[in-house]
């Protein structure tokens, strides 16, 4: 299939003994610069998706269309595999099974499956959790949607900050006998939270955000944590510059007199210039 060498060298990762740093990505030019770079792989969040695509804070208000449809142009702009934050699922375990499936077809490497409760409840300040029953249907019906099985399937869930870590291992473990590739936990707040759950689990595990006491990638990879997020920054340092170049310009600054902008080299690398240049020679006849 046309993404299986992305989903093999994202099973390649979890099946290593090391733990890797995912570049955070949300468009075309920001999954190139991580190519680029040499990151192993791309973390598509579910924040930052919002963000990107509708300039909403993440309250799941994108649709599963808007989001396959952003992977999609981020798969034809780079080979790097992506892993992709499909938050619920955008549904019941039916959603779940549609969202495997276009998600796939969109080219992610892998996907992540919570069992948080979206949209947030009428009434509800706190974020809650769907039964176990339902996670693990979901789960399930993740599992019976996939049609590549080099596509990674991970089930995540915040139960840790939510409920309690033995609500977490629980959960974890029922999980893990579904079948899906590895484990994704967020909310952990100590090595000793980390540590029993690696002891009472399997999987390769994915941690979303640690205290600074748990990011040493040694200690990481000890603990069986094959990928640990670091946040979303990519995106907040271009919103901060877009913002200053505005700025600037709105208050009479000249466009030459502009400082920290892209070099003509930088941005002819990142749309792939070159490649284009060649293809207008091959098959237009133009020299340029």
């Amino acid at each position: 299939m046309a993404f299986r060498k992305r989903r093999e060298a994202l099973r390649s990762i979890l099946s290593s003994p090391s733990c890797v740093r995912p570049g955070s990505v949300y468009d075309a030019v920001s999954i190139r610069i991580a190519e680029d770079l040499g990151f192993e792989v791309g973390m598509f969040g579910g924040s930052v998706a919002s963000l990107a695509v509708l300039g909403d804070p993440d309250i799941a208000l994108i649709t599963l269309t808007e989001l396959a449809e952003q992977m999609r142009r981020m798969s034809r702009a780079a080979q790097l595999p992506v892993l992709v934050d499909a938050d619920h699922g955008y549904g019941n375990a039916l959603n779940v099974r549609r969202t495997v499936q276009e998600l796939e077809a969109a080219g992610a490497a892998g996907l992540t499956i919570e069992d948080t409760l979206l949209p947030q409840a009428y009434g509800e300040a706190k974020t809650q959790l769907i039964s176990l029953q339902e996670g693990v249907g979901k789960m399930k019906a993740a599992l019976d949607g996939r049609d590549d099985p080099s596509l990674v399937i991970m089930a995540r869930t915040g139960a840790a900050s939510i409920t309690s870590l033995g609500d977490a291992i629980e959960r974890a473990r029922a999980y893990e006998a579904t079948g899906v590739d590895a484990l994704f936990f967020t909310g952990i707040k100590s090595p000793a939270e980390l540590e029993a759950i690696a002891v009472a689990t399997e999987l390769p595990i994915v941690l979303g955000g640690a205290p600074e006491q748990m990011t040493a990638p040694d200690y990481l990879a000890g603990q069986r944590v094959r990928i640990a997020l670091q946040g979303h920054a990519p995106f907040a340092a271009a919103t901060q510059a877009v913002y200053e170049i505005l700025k600037a310009l709105r208050e009479g600054t000249s466009p030459k007199q502009l400082k920290g902008l892209a070099s003509g080299e930088l941005t002819g690398r990142v749309t792939r210039d070159a490649a284009t240049k060649a293809r207008l020679a091959s098959f237009l006849g133009l020299k340029t």
